[in-house]
Formats: structure tokens, sequence, C-alpha cells
């Protein structure tokens, strides 16, 4: 074991995989790929993301989701960090909560060259499929991370025992 006299994850540290890890811990994220028609989102908590040169996010996906399939299909994806503001939009990709016309309806998407992007979204990544294979009753995906925009996430969604939680405010209590 390395100790460090600094935070790990500090903001001022220049590696924006390590910075993106040090935000994840129980955070709600939402991966969409595919473009026009063929576009698909899932909100996804069984995450982890690996340092490295490049870094690497490892999910366990459902197998039946249309994300994944638009994943493997593609080979591409953006994973964005939800904020507390984002909770309908969570359930609505969680397919939990009705949307009328359908999940990409609930926020203002951009496309680009990895799949839709959530542009309210403070921090997200695109991402380059590496590997999928069957894990239980999941499909865990390695994906290279080709891009990382990292924000300040004021108010970071969280996903505790079923329920979403309200991360404190930096410095708050």
């Amino acid at each position: 074991m390395t100790i460090h006299a600094d935070h790990p994850f500090a903001d001022p540290d220049p590696d924006p995989v390590r910075r993106l890890r040090g935000r994840l811990g129980g955070a709600v994220t939402l991966w969409t790929a595919g473009s026009g028609r063929d576009r698909a989102g899932l909100t996804v908590t069984s995450l982890m993301v690996a340092g490295g040169d490049p870094g690497r996010v490892l999910a366990l996906l459902d197998p039946d989701a249309d994300l994944t399939g638009a994943l493997e299909a593609t080979g591409r994806a953006v994973v964005q960090l939800l904020s507390w503001r984002h909770r309908q939009l969570a359930e609505a990709f969680a397919g939990t909560a009705p949307a009328p016309g359908g999940a990409f309806r609930t926020g203002d998407f951009a496309d680009t060259e990895a799949g839709p992007r959530l542009v309210d979204a403070d921090s997200w990544a695109a991402v380059l499929l590496e590997d999928a294979r069957d894990v239980g009753w999941s499909r865990l995906v390695t994906c290279r991370l080709a891009e990382v925009a990292v924000g300040d996430d004021p108010e970071p969604l969280l996903h505790r025992r079923g329920r979403w939680v309200r991360a404190p405010a930096p410095g708050g209590h």
C-alpha cells in the first residue's frame, strides 16, 4: 500500500481518469449508444473506473437491454454521471417510470460520434468497447476511455438500498 501526502483524487490532479474514478462511489450513470432511431440508453450503477494509459471503465449491463446490443453493435457509447436533478431521467432509462415518447425525451441530448450525450451532464466519458462477456446474469463490458470531461458535479445522484440519495454539497455536513 502506498500512502500519499495529498488526496489521490484532488481536482488539481491532471489525470482525468483518476478524477473520474474518485467521483464514482455509489454514483448513478446513464450509458447511451447508437444514433437516430437506433439509439439506446440504460441507467447503470454497477461500474468502476480503472486507471491506466488509457483508462478503462468496466460495467455490468443487462444482457437483454437495448443499450447492451447497441454498444456491442457500434463499439462505442457515452457514459454520463447523473445529478440529483436527473432523478426522473434515471427512472425513465431504468424502465421504472413512464416516458411518453421515449426516455430520450426526458433530457436534452447532443449527437456525438460515441452516441447521444446528455447536454447538462457535468461529467461524462466517450468509451470504446474492448471486451464483453457473460458474468453471472450480467454482461461485463470493458471499455477504453477515449474522451473524458470532469465537471464540478455539485449534487451527484447516488443510489443506496434501492433509493436515490442526495449527496451533501462539497464542504457541507
